[in-house]
C-alpha cells in the first residue's frame, strides 16, 4: 500500500492538511482530464468550463471521502485518487443545475451553458441558447462517467471498491431525487419547513458531508460503531451547510458565492430562510413578503424589498440558531467517539470549515 507520506499530519496542523489534500486532489482530477478521450470536443470553451467546474472548487466532497478514509485506515495516494473522482460527479450535478436553473454564473465566471453558446452563430440567439444548454448537458454527462471511471481505476483494491458502490449508486440517485424534488419547490406553493429541509437534505447536504464520509469509511472497512458516528455527524453538519447556503442565496454577494445575488429569490426558491421568515413573521410584514414571493417576476427592488422583510421577521437569527445546534449535537458525537484525536480534530475543524459564515 502507498503510504500517501507527502501528506501533513491532520495532528501537526488542519489549514496545511486541507491545502495539500486540496491541491493533491485537483492534480489528480486533472491529470485525469488530460488522460480521457475527448474526440470532436477539443476546444477553448470546453477546456475552460471542465477547468472552472472540476478543478476550481473547494473539494468538501472529496475532502470528507478521504477523511472517511482516515477513519479507519492511514494515508493512501490510491485513497485519495478515489476520493478526487467525486470532483466529477460534483461537476456534473453543477452542469446540470445550473442549465436547470437557467443560472448565470458558477464561481464567478459565466455558467457553461452561457460560456457554451457563445460563438454559435448559427440560426440566430434562440438556436444558440439551445446549443449552449445541450452541450452543457452532455458535457455533465459525461462527467459523470468519468467519476464512476476514475473511481474504479484509482488504485484501491478490488475488496474495498466493492464496499463503495452500494452507497456510491444510493447516493446518485438521492442526488437526482431531490433535484427533482427541487424543481418543484417553489415558495408559491407554501411548502412547510420539514419538507424544504428534506428536499435540502437529499439535494445538498447528504451528498456534501454525509455520504462522502460514508463512502469513504466503507471503503477503508471502519466498524459499525465509527460508520454511524459519521453518519450522524455527516447529517448533522450536511443539514448546517446547506443552511448556510440558504442563508447566502438571500444575503451573500457575488464575490462569495461566485452566483449571481438575486437567485434564490428571483427564482422563487422556497429555501429555509424563506420559510422559515414566513412563518416568523408578523403578520403585516408576512402578507407583504407573499404578495412579492407571489408575483411572477422580481426586479432588483422588489429583491431588496424581500430582503429587508426577511432580516426583519428575525429568520437570518433563527436559521443561524439552526446551524449552530446541528454543529453542537455534530461535535458532541465526534467527543464520545473513539477515534484517533488527529481525525477527531479534522472533522471538527471541517464542520466549521463548511459551516463558517463565509467560506
Amino acid at each position: 500500500m502507498d503510504t500517501g507520506a507527502g501528506l501533513p499530519d491532520i495532528a501537526v496542523g488542519f489549514d496545511g492538511w486541507r491545502a495539500e489534500v486540496r491541491t493533491r486532489v485537483l492534480d489528480e482530477v486533472a491529470g485525469f482530464l488530460r488522460g480521457v478521450r475527448t474526440d470532436g470536443l477539443r476546444s477553448a470553451a470546453v477546456e475552460d468550463v471542465l477547468r472552472q467546474y472540476a478543478v476550481g472548487g473547494k473539494c468538501l466532497r472529496s475532502g470528507f471521502m478521504y477523511l472517511g478514509w482516515l477513519c479507519g485506515a492511514e494515508p493512501d495516494d490510491a485513497a485519495l485518487r478515489a476520493a478526487a473522482s467525486l470532483e466529477l460527479l460534483h461537476a456534473f450535478a453543477l452542469l446540470q443545475d445550473d442549465v436547470m436553473d437557467d443560472a448565470a454564473l458558477r464561481r464567478g465566471a459565466p455558467a457553461a451553458h452561457i460560456r457554451l453558446s457563445e460563438g454559435y452563430g448559427h440560426d440566430g440567439v434562440e438556436s444558440a441558447v439551445r446549443f449552449g444548454a445541450s452541450a452543457a448537458t452532455l458535457l455533465g454527462d459525461m462527467c459523470l462517467v468519468w467519476a464512476e471511471r476514475m473511481l474504479r481505476e484509482s488504485g484501491v483494491d478490488a475488496a474495498a471498491l466493492a464496499r463503495v458502490w452500494p452507497g456510491y449508486d444510493e447516493m446518485r440517485i438521492e442526488l437526482a431525487v431531490g433535484q427533482y424534488a427541487d424543481l418543484t419547490n417553489d415558495v408559491r406553493d407554501r411548502p412547510a419547513l420539514e419538507e424544504v429541509l428534506a428536499i435540502a437534505r437529499a439535494k445538498s447536504g447528504n451528498y456534501t458531508v454525509a455520504r462522502p464520509l460514508e463512502l469513504g469509511a466503507a471503503m477503508a472497512g471502519c466498524a459499525e460503531e465509527t460508520l454511524m458516528m459519521l453518519s450522524r455527524y455527516g447529517t448533522r453538519i450536511g443539514e448546517a451547510f446547506q443552511l448556510r447556503d440558504d442563508l447566502l442565496g438571500v444575503f451573500g454577494s457575488a464575490a462569495v458565492t461566485g452566483k449571481p445575488e438575486d437567485s434564490d429569490l428571483g427564482q422563487h426558491r422556497a429555501t429555509t430562510v424563506v420559510v422559515v421568515a414566513l412563518e416568523s413573521a408578523d403578520p403585516a410584514t408576512r402578507r407583504e413578503l407573499s404578495e412579492l414571493a407571489s408575483r411572477p417576476a422580481l426586479d432588483q427592488a422588489a429583491i431588496t424589498r424581500c430582503r429587508d422583510l426577511i432580516g426583519a421577521s428575525g429568520a437570518p437569527e433563527r436559521v443561524e440558531a439552526m446551524i449552530a445546534d446541528r454543529v453542537d449535537e455534530a461535535r458532541s458525537a465526534l467527543r464520545a467517539c473513539s477515534l484517533p484525536s488527529g481525525r477527531r480534530a479534522a472533522l471538527d475543524q471541517m464542520a466549521l470549515l463548511c459551516t463558517a459564515r463565509q467560506m
